[in-house]
């Protein structure tokens, strides 16, 4: 039976529990926030409260122990000068612990633990954030995948939308304008056509010109044959 015994063993050695409280307290100091399980929120809301505490007198003793739990002296810089003095008239009770049901999986019971003056609406940064790849984009990204090659692929497709819709504006503004242009065509037609007619009396012309012209060598041909029939008829005779 466990009587008297103080504390959970959450399944792991002392050393392993010891870097677990670490990691989630640095994580609630950054994020003033954070999911875990129940059993786990319980056992970290004590030791959060007790660094708060420390923070709260600022002397140099405490700033050691708070050393000895958050290693990271960007974030224990922030639990000295942020937080801690938000709760300087409060005695204790500086986190509360809200239930989320049960997780797929395993089964085991969720929560939330947070500051108690903690809003959600101060922590949103309107998605400017990008959001951190996990393990498997990061592989998937070495060989084109992932998440990486999910947001190039969804670029270029509105890229081609884009280049597409600017087309079927283009196409639109030139078809606008062709009734204008069959406008000019038929007058360049009309304006063409006497051109041909003119082009088609001068043959004429040259034609009737050239008639007169040939006619004189049917003459000559024909007085050639006169001559060679009166030599005949001489020799003859």
């Amino acid at each position: 039976m466990r009587h008297r015994v103080h504390g959970r063993k959450l399944g792991r050695t002392s050393a392993h529990r010891k870097a677990l409280f670490r990691n989630q307290l640095t994580a609630l100091f950054t994020h003033e926030r954070i999911i875990t399980t129940v059993a786990k929120a319980k056992e970290l809301r004590p030791i959060a409260e007790r660094m708060v505490t420390a923070a709260r007198t600022g002397t140099l003793a405490a700033r050691r122990r708070v050393a000895t739990m958050v290693q990271d002296k960007e974030i224990a810089r922030r639990l000295f000068e942020e937080i801690a003095p938000r709760f300087a008239d409060r005695p204790g009770g500086y986190t509360r612990i809200m239930r989320l049901g049960r997780r797929h999986g395993d089964n085991a019971e969720l929560a939330i633990i947070e500051f108690v003056d903690y809003e959600l609406a101060d922590h949103q940064d309107d998605g400017e954030r990008e959001s951190k790849d996990s393990f498997l984009d990061r592989a998937k990204g070495m060989f084109g995948g992932g998440a990486a090659a999910d947001g190039a692929a969804a670029a270029g497709d509105d890229e081609i939308e884009t280049a597409e819709a600017a087309a079927d504006e283009e196409a639109v503004a030139v078809t606008e304008p062709v009734a204008d242009d069959d406008a000019e065509v038929v007058e360049a037609e009309a304006v063409e056509e006497p051109a041909a007619e003119e082009v088609v009396e001068a043959a004429e012309a040259e034609e009737a010109e050239a008639a007169p012209a040939e006619e004189p060598p049917a003459a000559e041909a024909e007085a050639v044959s006169e001559e060679a029939a009166e030599d005949e008829e001489k020799k003859s005779t």
